[in-house]
């Protein structure tokens, strides 16, 4: 997929108030830091498109961006960052919880890991809701480039086999780095082949 042109839209807290046009939208969320604004503007061509912080939680809202006129990128908040505080947490859980089972433009979700640490509880426990309210999504394993192809082959088949203790089968799992433009492709294609089928 070419990307002719990408553009932010709106912002919101409340699903309810986002775009009605009926487009599809691709939604990418994970744990705070994991490189989900980098990833977006690699996958964009925008470098600025998605605003990226070293301060983990700065997403606090729904970010709608266009992309070629024909479907929607979202950037949902990351969740489980610990500073926020119990109110602050609770209120960006249902933000999340909200848009994920009542957006019905939502085609797929990309939850995204950092490909260097082991499986997170946070992260296994939020895939578990998603596969018990049956929302589709596929996994996207971030910053490949910060260790050798053989440690990050080693974490993805541990993450793999941890998955497989609890499902059937695994969702589709890609590997990126925004910095090597790794896997944008394959995004970018999965999310074509969605969508002729849409």
């Amino acid at each position: 997929m070419n990307i002719k042109s990408a553009e932010f839209v709106i912002s919101n807290s409340d699903y309810r108030k986002c775009p009605q046009d009926g487009k599809p939208e691709y939604a990418f969320i994970g744990r705070s830091n994991v490189g989900k604004s980098s990833l977006i503007n690699m996958l964009t061509n925008r470098k600025g498109l998605a605003m990226t912080s070293s301060t983990p939680g700065k997403t606090m809202l729904i970010n709608h961006f266009l992309v070629n006129g024909e479907w929607y990128l979202v950037d949902l908040p990351g969740y489980g960052y610990a500073r926020r505080g119990k109110e602050g947490r609770e209120k960006l859980r249902k933000i999340i919880e909200d848009y994920v089972l009542e957006r019905e433009t939502m085609t797929n979700l990309f939850v995204l890991v950092d490909s260097r640490h082991e499986a997170q509880k946070i992260d296994l426990e939020f895939m578990e809701w998603l596969g018990e309210n049956g929302v589709p999504f596929a996994i996207v394993f971030t910053k490949a480039d910060k260790q050798g192809s053989d440690r990050l082959f080693l974490n993805v088949n541990a993450y793999k086999e941890k998955l497989l203790e609890t499902w059937e089968e695994l969702p589709p799992i890609f590997i990126t780095s925004s910095e090597k433009r790794q896997g944008r492709e394959e995004l970018l294609n999965y999310i074509d082949n969605i969508n002729t089928t849409v």
